[in-house]
């Protein structure tokens, strides 16, 4: 296993439209690093090649000094050149057994389900992980599935590679993911739109440490 469950419980997905005027995405995510997140990916859906190159490049330095993993978002090429340690890749992205012909065995790959006949299939393709969702729906996608508790917890049961879920997760709402067998969170708006996003990382951490403990 590339990439162990661990690494799976708070991870931060950037989105560069939350940042306040003059805040550098590179400032923000230490900040949630220094806070305890465990896994970054970047996401950029509206920058050119080599902004999201050079971007990827910054962060892949700062991760590895936090010894945290940088998976990028859609683009094996980009991670590849950045030397991230993964990408992650949806239903209608470059697929996951492209991804890995492309990467190696070395890169850590990333998958979308949204049932389990669709997460299956991302494993059997090869996948290290799978985000799940959107469990409470999003505030960065436009006409997303909703995904049902049940349905979370029959993927968290059916498959054998860490399973993370995504989609609208706040301090708020959290706890109904307990009991759903899921490694970690996948959480965008309430970090980056964060006005303390260390105390939003601390108490998120402390928050999925508890339902993966079982405690809810």
């Amino acid at each position: 296993m590339k990439i162990h469950a661990e690494a799976m419980t708070l991870y931060a997905v950037t989105d560069r439209s939350w940042l306040k005027p003059g805040e550098a995405l590179e400032g923000a995510v230490e900040e949630l690093l220094k806070a305890g997140v465990t896994c970054v990916q970047l996401r950029e859906k509206e920058t050119d090649e080599e902004f999201f190159l050079n971007e990827a490049l910054k962060l892949k330095e700062l991760c590895s000094r936090y010894q945290v993993p940088l998976i990028i978002n859609d683009r094996p090429d980009i991670a590849q050149k950045a030397g991230a340690d993964g990408v992650h890749v949806g239903l209608s992205d470059m697929g996951i057994e492209k991804a890995r012909e492309l990467l190696g065995e070395g890169f850590i790959i990333g998958g979308s389900a949204h049932n389990v006949q669709e997460a299956l299939a991302a494993q059997k393709a090869g996948a290290d992980y799978i985000g799940c969702g959107a469990v409470f729906g999003s505030r960065t996608k436009k006409d997303v599935t909703m995904l049902q508790k049940e349905e979370l917890r029959a993927i968290c049961r059916t498959v054998e590679i860490p399973v993370v879920a995504i989609g609208g997760i706040q301090e708020k709402n959290i706890r109904e993911l307990s009991g759903t067998g899921i490694d970690g969170v996948a959480v965008i708006g309430a970090l980056f739109a964060a006005e303390d996003k260390t105390a939003a990382a601390k108490k998120l951490l402390e928050l999925i440490k508890r339902i993966k403990g079982g405690e809810g």
